[in-house]
């Protein structure tokens, strides 16, 4: 048997005891388990995989590819994504905005990154993630706060300061983050693995085997899709998905020395699912418009909420069948198709449903014409009639 084919068959197997222990397990539980994961099992694992590369100025590049894409994807979700919303629908498209162009690969891609690529391009990614973290946790978080204070009427200028305040401190204090902050300054000091004691070493080795099973685990036990918004989410998933494509196909092109290896990382960290964290700042700003009470929320944080519980196995499964048919994934020319040909597919229904609209009231217009005419004609007739009666009792 193939293997890749044998590995995804492998991770597929433990998705599906997660999703059997799913009546078992209660939501709350779920919350103990995701921060097992991103604050033991995920910076272990981020841990040991930095301290396995060699650090260079080079590198910085990563983040930054991140951040761009990042910001490529938060415009095209403003003019383009969202796009078939309707314009009153103000609310859902910040929150599209906020959701789409932002990545969790700590949940949804880091695993497969190490079965299928292995522990150095995991380093990579992570330092990637620097960039998405910028994204999600400032630049998102002062949209969101623009977005608030603009939709307002009452402004709050030092509620905000002490708020980003908070959040440069958390951003501090979040494990993955310290983690890597440690990690590149040994890198600084030329330190790596074997350079801490031997049962440090080993713990941290042992906390890592976890990781992939146990995330594995959570995404079959946590995904719960609300059909209410099902269509119109993962509408505006497959044009995530086509758009990251085809921006993933343009980077690959214009540097085309990439290894394969850094072609499937460049292609499947953008479709990591949607980050948690721009979901954390719109509950926020809820609880802040509750007690102003204010009539018109911001977001509508149940349709995020769904947006999320929709992202994770999508990608989830996206990036499996990526990394199972990986040979047909490092062309470039294959991404710029396939990303043209799912946005083309997306757009389509929208399309068809402009032109007859257009056809319609094209219809209506003429037919409002004609009978205006008609009425014309017969108002016509109706005095050419009268004036030959009175020109006929005349003579």
């Amino acid at each position: 048997m193939n293997f890749a084919l044998q590995k995804t068959l492998e991770l597929i197997l433990i998705i599906g005891l997660g999703l059997l222990l799913q009546k078992k397990v209660a939501k709350q539980d779920l919350k103990g388990v995701k921060v097992l994961i991103l604050s033991v099992a995920l910076p272990a694992t981020i841990f040991v995989a930095l301290l396995k590369i060699e650090l260079n100025g080079t590198l910085l590049v990563f983040p930054l590819i991140a951040l761009t894409f990042n910001l490529l994807m938060l415009a095209a979700t403003k003019y383009f994504l969202a796009a078939s919303l309707h314009k009153e629908e103000k609310s859902k498209k910040r929150t599209l905005m906020m959701l789409l162009p932002s990545t969790a690969p700590g949940l949804s891609c880091f695993p497969f990154i190490v079965a299928y690529l292995g522990d150095d391009t995991l380093a990579l990614a992570a330092l990637a993630d620097i960039g998405n973290k910028i994204f999600v946790l400032i630049l998102l978080y002062m949209l969101a706060m623009h977005w608030y204070r603009k939709n307002s009427v009452i402004k709050k200028q030092e509620s905000s300061k002490s708020k980003l305040k908070g959040l440069f401190i958390s951003l501090i204090n979040e494990p993955i983050n310290m983690v890597i902050v440690i990690g590149l300054v040994m890198l600084g000091f030329g330190w790596d693995l074997s350079s801490l004691p031997t049962f440090f070493q080993n713990t941290a080795l042992s906390i890592k085997g976890l990781m992939t099973p146990l995330v594995l685990l959570f995404i079959g036990m946590a995904v719960r899709i609300n059909k209410g918004e099902f269509k119109l989410i993962i509408s505006m998933l497959l044009r995530r998905m086509g758009l990251a494509f085809l921006l993933s196909g343009v980077f690959a092109y214009i540097l085309p020395a990439l290894t394969p290896a850094m072609i499937l990382l460049l292609v499947v960290f953008p479709q990591s699912a949607c980050s948690f964290w721009p979901f954390a700042h719109m509950s926020a700003i809820q609880s802040m418009e509750e007690k102003d009470e204010q009539p018109k929320p911001t977001f509508d944080v149940n349709f995020g909420l769904n947006i999320l519980a929709c992202s994770l196995p999508f990608s989830t499964l996206l990036i499996i069948g990526i990394f199972s048919f990986s040979e047909y994934f490092i062309n470039p020319v294959t991404l710029l198709g396939l990303g043209a040909i799912i946005l083309g597919v997306t757009f389509a229904p929208d399309i068809i449903k402009s032109t007859s609209f257009r056809a319609d009231r094209e219809r209506k217009i003429s037919r409002n014409i004609w009978k205006k005419k008609s009425k014309m004609t017969i108002a016509t007739d109706e005095f050419e009639k009268n004036e030959n009666i009175k020109e006929a009792k005349a003579s």
